[in-house]
């Protein structure tokens, strides 16, 4: 038999590399992830959302669970476990496995404001949970009924100023985050008002439009087409920079009251005990998921932006957020009803 000429042996090696290209292209998918990948890959995924559905939190949730369902090709269950201001879904997450399929996303208060206002907060936010990251956050802004007379941080600071304590602001209930930015622009500004609770944004809100009360901090979206249309005037929105929803309306800080950044924020939270790798997955597979441009228009519908962050800078900005809360919170005597 003649040996195979150059040419021959030449063809085999291009048809065995191929095979072998073809081969690596059709191996399973798995066989290329990390190993936190290939455990989030094992089973089933929970996303606990302690509030109803149709809110931020369950679009959120929502948000998640088909992602993660596209991308470990596993089921993602979106779980509403209602009732007791977000603790009896707090508390399943809590007692869940730390393995990254059962996950909590959870408003600011939740993590930020609970575990001071409330006397038997039933959770040590430190231990029970792992920060995984920011999800999205919405601005607020301090708004005023138009016969208030009141059209910016001036005349309010003036207004108050003349009758100390008689000035009032509207909030939707005792130690919301709406609640405590009130409480911060007062010790900022140096000014007393006066706290009126309401049992939700909506009445709140109402009695504001209504002129029955002159302010109130309220998130943006929420209050945009009064802004627009004229029923409520805009004194300044509580973050660093102005928003892109409302490029016109000035910051506080602009005005000369610095400190009063209060944002209304969702977070993504796991169980105790889940692998620092798991985590650092989940939050890259977060970014990744809430950057995606139907996604984006998703929460903008709901006056949401995406605000991925770091574990780690996560959970710094948890501590931080807690610590300025709870300053508030004693120093200003307020507590749960």
């Amino acid at each position: 038999m003649n040996s195979p000429t150059l040419m021959q042996r030449r063809f085999s090696f291009s048809v065995l590399f191929a095979a072998l290209a073809a081969f690596t292209l059709a191996a399973p998918v798995h066989a290329q992830q990390s190993e936190a990948q290939k455990q989030l890959s094992s089973e089933r995924f929970t996303i606990i959302s302690p509030f109803p559905p149709g809110g931020p939190v369950d679009t959120l949730a929502r948000v998640l669970s088909e992602g993660l369902a596209k991308r470990y090709g596993q089921a993602a269950v979106v779980d509403n476990q209602v009732g007791a201001a977000g603790n009896i879904g707090m508390d399943k997450v809590k007692r869940a496995k730390g393995d990254g399929h059962t996950l909590l996303v959870i408003p600011a208060g939740n993590v930020t404001i609970n575990p001071t206002l409330m006397p038997n907060f039933p959770f040590d936010m430190a231990k029970d949970f792992v920060p995984v990251t920011m999800l999205a956050k919405a601005p607020n802004v301090l708004v005023a009924s138009p016969a208030s007379g009141i059209k910016n941080a001036k005349d309010l600071v003036a207004q108050a100023k003349a009758k100390p304590g008689t000035l009032s602001y509207a909030s939707p209930g005792v130690g919301s985050g709406l609640h405590l930015a009130g409480e911060l622009f007062k010790q900022q500004a140096g000014i007393d008002m006066l706290h009126v609770p309401y049992k939700g944004t909506a009445p709140a809100l109402n009695d504001v439009l209504g002129g029955t009360v002159p302010l109130m901090f309220s998130n943006l979206p929420a209050t945009l087409p009064f802004l627009k249309n004229g029923k409520l005037a805009a004194i300044g929105v509580t973050e660093a920079k102005r928003s892109a929803a409302a490029p016109e309306i000035p910051t506080l800080a602009e005005q000369g009251i610095q400190g009063v950044t209060v944002t209304s924020w969702y977070g993504l939270m796991a169980p105790k005990g889940t692998p620092p790798a798991v985590v650092e997955q989940l939050a890259k597979d977060a970014a990744e998921m809430l950057s995606k441009p139907d996604v984006r228009e998703r929460l903008k519908l709901q006056g949401m932006t995406d605000a991925a962050m770091k574990p780690a800078e996560f959970a710094a900005y948890i501590r931080d957020e807690t610590a300025v809360w709870a300053r508030i919170i004693k120093a200003r005597n307020i507590v749960a009803e």
